[in-house]
């Protein structure tokens, strides 16, 4: 393409220009058709023969997996592909137009003290009553830009190519009365060949000024509330890769995600999948870095804290793409490229909106989180070059040197010694279940032949818990909660009784009501019986144990506890506990593992039955799999 890039691409109806690399662009080009749902994306034109396909996904499409949100009509754009060109970067630099565009009436939606009056109130009403370990509220910086809206797209896309570094995708897509600037550092869930990568980030170090040095990157690393963020996102994702991956998922990582003013921590999940890409998108809708954990209640937790509805903030970007497959019963006939929609600008009506948001835990001061979004739009901002860049350079050490000295590459700081045995020093803490390679064909285990049924209480941790018991050899069904009937529960081998949010006390939520006819229905019947976290709770207070509050959230919180005799170290995840009398070990035919101190129970056993607190598939859990085999054959003996 000529020097007339720009004028060529201000007549075109719909384009998406990418960067996937350092060397090119891509330009799409084709018609837009608005569909309802993921299934409707158009893969194969009327003679059924594979097409590219580009959508933006919102966030309202969680309503298709029963996901509450405030609705605003986003619709699910497709750029069905005519022309896929290839341009080299140098040309689309020389080609787009520079300069600034002027931004008015500039601001948060919501003001700071407003903002923070948020984060004290998800931390103290829903955190602190167990709706969830993490939750993203965000807020919107808007400005009026009075500039063409292809001019000002086209002038921030080259901002950010000459500018930004380190990005997964660098976009620009361009649709009737909609536009969309970024720079997304994350790539929620790709599939190539059959096999699924999700990238779960978390934290995010604004860089100071003059640049980040080894010293104030480890200050960041050493943060108990990064490294608990990370960690959790990390638990969550791997919910969805057990979902839709038959070896269930396997963590490579961490790793430092460097670009020109921020860092962030991040590891790498794969697993193998033959679902179709539509399949893959919809079960991993959407990344717990944006929404939070549980992810079905975070959407509730988000419609109650967010007065507005989040448009494309926090869906994705997916590319299908077609692989030269013929028949989708031989494996996908597409791969699929889905960055999430974060550190992007949009563009409607004249008005600029940069939605950030926080991941707000258990040690979120609300101060700081504030500052955190803060942070995060003046990145994009000053990434497009609506406001000044300062430009930091990014070194792992900070030597004198000539101003008038030729520019060099700034050495990672993943480099660093010190950096590298930060990150490497975290999986100490993980369990190795999920840092290994995973078996894919069938699963020989202690309890094979016997047949197991997970209810899911409405976290999907269960899917993670579900994997572990193939492993023990278990023939394994999930059921809702809402759907597990008598026949069911009453028909399996072994009952899994699964983790969920909320107050275990709740007399009025159907969902509670019936996990404890399900536990009871056990119990009474004397037929096995495991119960996990929330449904330990639920089990213990049918043992005529008392259920309190916590002091203090155990929300993602690695403890070794004493498990009938044996040192587990367990991630938790509850905000209530089943309490007895410090020193009690046993309650109504049941033995107590607790604390001696508190009196917190961590465990129960009895015939036909065991319980446990924490979650002994969460990546906390070194010693998971040997507490979750002990329990189980407790279970069944």
């Amino acid at each position: 393409m000529t020097a007339s890039l720009y004028s060529t691409l201000a007549e075109l109806p719909a384009f998406a220009l990418i960067a996937r690399d350092a060397d090119t662009v891509e330009l799409l080009t084709g018609d837009v058709v608005d569909v309802e749902l993921l299934a409707d994306i158009p893969l194969t034109d009327a003679a059924g023969t594979p097409r590219e396909v580009l959508a933006m996904v919102p966030f309202r499409q969680v309503r298709e997996r029963g996901f509450e949100c405030h609705d605003d009509d986003a619709p699910l754009r497709c750029l069905v592909v005519d022309t896929h060109t290839a341009l080299p970067r140098a040309d689309v630099l020389a080609q787009l137009p520079g300069g600034p565009v002027a931004l008015t009436d500039a601001g948060f939606d919501i003001a700071d003290d407003d903002y923070a009056a948020i984060v004290r109130r998800v931390i103290a009403d829903e955190i602190g009553r167990g709706e969830g370990a993490n939750f993203v509220i965000r807020r919107d910086f808007t400005a009026g830009v009075d500039a063409d809206p292809r001019l000002a797209a086209l002038t921030w896309f080259r901002a950010l190519l000459e500018h930004e570094r380190g990005a997964y995708w660098t976009f620009a897509i361009v649709t009737p009365d909609h536009i969309a600037v970024g720079a997304s550092p994350e790539a929620h869930v790709s599939a190539q060949g059959g096999v699924v990568t999700m990238n779960p980030i978390s934290g995010t170090f604004r860089h100071p000024a003059g640049g980040a040095t080894a010293a104030t990157l480890s200050e960041f690393l050493e943060s108990t509330k990064e490294t608990e963020e990370l960690f959790m996102v990390v638990d969550e994702e791997l919910k969805m890769m057990s979902a839709v991956c038959s070896d269930g998922g396997r963590i490579t990582g961490p790793h430092l995600k460097e670009m020109s003013r921020l860092t962030h921590t991040e590891y790498v999940l794969r697993g193998r999948s033959r679902l179709d890409p539509r399949d893959i998108l919809r079960e991993t809708m959407f990344a717990p870095t944006v929404t939070g954990s549980p992810m079905q209640n975070a959407c509730t937790v988000i419609t109650r804290h967010e007065t507005t509805p989040r448009g494309y903030y926090s869906g994705v970007a997916a590319l299908f793409t077609p692989n030269g497959g013929t028949d989708a019963a031989d494996g996908p006939t597409h791969d699929l490229d889905a960055p999430i929609l974060i550190r992007t600008a949009y563009l409607s009506g004249g008005r600029l909106r940069v939605p950030v948001g926080a991941t707000l835990v258990r040690h979120s001061d609300p101060d700081g989180e504030v500052g955190e979004t803060h942070g995060k739009a003046a990145g994009v901002l000053g990434a497009i070059g609506a406001i000044p860049r300062d430009v930091p350079a990014v070194t792992a050490t900070t030597p004198d040197s000539d101003p008038d000295a030729p520019a060099t590459a700034p050495r990672p700081l993943a480099e660093d010694p010190q950096i590298a045995q930060l990150l490497v020093s975290r999986n100490a803490r993980l369990a190795d279940f999920w840092l290994n390679p995973q078996e894919t064909q069938a699963l020989a285990g202690p309890f094979t032949g016997r047949s197991a049924l997970v209810v899911d209480a409405e976290d999907r941790f269960t899917t993670m818990l579900a994997h572990q018991l193939r492993h023990l050899g278990l023939d394994v069904t999930i059921s809702p909660w809402s759907e597990a009937t008598p026949a069911e529960v009453d028909g399996a081998d072994l009952v899994v009784a699964g983790p969920g949010p909320g107050d275990p006390r709740d007399p009025d939520s159907p969902r509670l009501r019936r996990m404890r006819e399900i536990v009871r229905a056990r119990l009474t019947a004397g037929k096995p019986l495991l119960a996990v976290c929330l449904s330990h709770q639920i089990l213990a207070d049918a043992l005529g144990i008392d259920l309190a509050p916590l002091d203090f959230p155990h929300q993602g919180l690695q403890r070794t506890v004493e498990v009938f005799g044996e040192p587990a170290s367990i991630g938790f995840y509850n905000t209530f506990t089943a309490r007895v009398a410090p020193g009690t070990t046993q309650v109504a035919g049941a033995e107590i593992a607790a604390d001696p101190a508190s009196g917190d129970v961590y465990a129960l056993r009895g015939d036909g039955f065991a319980s446990v607190q924490g979650h002994l598939e969460s990546i906390l859990s070194r010693d998971g799999m040997r507490t979750l085999e002990r329990l189980v054959a407790q279970a069944l003996a």
